[in-house]
């Protein structure tokens, strides 16, 4: 691996992402399989002054302890630690670094167990959703993700440094027409393969993803008004490797009907979280055109240019998002090929080109 690759990325993650003063306690969660990176963030905390708070897990999906959750009984699973939840609640900013050794390790876990991760990813990552604290997610490459890609490492670190060590103030200022032309709209309708849906954007200003918030950035993003969904929709792109194919009818902005042609159980325990999974809690418009092809990874596959995504689950509430959920699951529809978006009933993307 190319170590100057690894340090310009911890560079990225730690001084344009959350920009650690002095004094500042930050905690790093990573995993075994990104070592190189937790390591080179740590120096570079050091070097700004800040402390460095490390977690590091054993290879699971999501920089949490699985094993514990899945052999805790289930009143206790859905709980942090009383320290843990000290720490959430005190850090001054966070890093989750995600590096499984297998991507698929959620998927096998039994109701409870899932319900309980989702809880703990939520609890974790509460406060820099909120706003409240400079808070960062990326991918390290590992064999899982490169396997999942039907890549091999070196091709996968390739693709995922290329969407990653970008200039990121000028993507910025590439999104902001998008951002401006969707912050005016008050409907947005999605139209492709299996889909037709429309969302209300009433009163909801949106926000650039331009190497902030999770890594790659490269989006676009609102939270709809949590009663507006209406429609059907066909998700093209997988979901991981575990789930695909997945089609929602939704009205009043709530799932009515819901069908994956692979996984449909995961998709159904998803569904089954809270009272809020059923509902849409982000749209999400990809604009990386450093990603050229999907990866059954979400992180990436939901930043491509031309897609579009909706998370089912909970809203942004630094963007206005309302609804409450422990799921927030991004599921990517790919509209390069007969897709449009539209804005108050202006055409503004075709075949996934703008046409603002």
């Amino acid at each position: 691996m190319d170590d100057s690759r690894v340090r310009a990325y911890a560079k990225l993650l730690v001084e344009r992402c959350i920009d650690p003063q002095p004094g500042w306690q930050v905690l790093v969660a990573a995993t075994t399989e990104a070592r190189p990176l937790a390591r080179e963030l740590s120096r570079l905390l050091a070097a700004r002054g800040a402390f460095a708070l490390p977690r590091i897990s054993f290879g699971a999906p999501f920089p949490l302890d699985l094993d514990w959750i899945e052999a805790a009984p289930a009143e206790l699973a859905g709980r942090l630690a009383p320290l843990e939840q000290g720490v959430l609640d005190s850090v001054d900013a966070s890093i989750f670094v995600l590096a499984p050794e297998d991507a698929d390790a959620t998927a096998r876990l039994g109701p409870e167990a899932s319900r309980a991760f989702r809880l703990h990813v939520s609890a974790q990552r509460l406060r820099g959703r909120a706003g409240e604290t400079p808070s960062v997610r990326c991918d390290f490459p590992c064999r899982a993700y490169a396997e999942a890609a039907g890549l091999s490492l070196a091709d996968f670190e390739d693709l995922l440094y290329a969407a990653c060590l970008r200039d990121w103030d000028a993507e910025a200022r590439r999104m902001r027409p998008v951002l401006d032309r969707f912050d005016r709209a008050e409907e947005v309708r999605i139209v492709g393969e299996g889909t037709d849906v429309c969302l209300s954007l009433h009163g909801r200003a949106g926000a650039i993803d331009d190497g902030h918030v999770n890594v790659p950035g490269g989006e676009v993003y609102f939270c709809p008004v949590e009663d507006s969904a209406e429609g059907e929709i066909l998700f093209d792109l997988p979901s991981g490797r575990a789930v695909e194919g997945v089609r929602l009818r939704l009205e009043r902005g709530e799932v009515v009907d819901a069908a994956a042609a692979r996984g449909d159980d995961v998709l159904q325990r998803a569904l089954a979280t809270d009272a809020g999974a059923r509902r849409v809690g982000e749209l999400g418009l990809g604009c990386n055109e450093g990603i050229t092809r999907h990866l059954r990874n979400v992180l990436f596959d939901e930043k491509m240019a031309g897609t579009v995504h909706l998370a089912l689950g909970s809203g942004i509430p630094a963007i206005g998002g309302r609804n409450e959920s422990a799921l927030h699951w991004d599921l990517v529809k790919d509209l390069r090929t007969r897709g449009e978006l539209w804005c108050d009933g202006e055409l503004v993307q075709r075949d996934g080109r703008w046409l603002l």
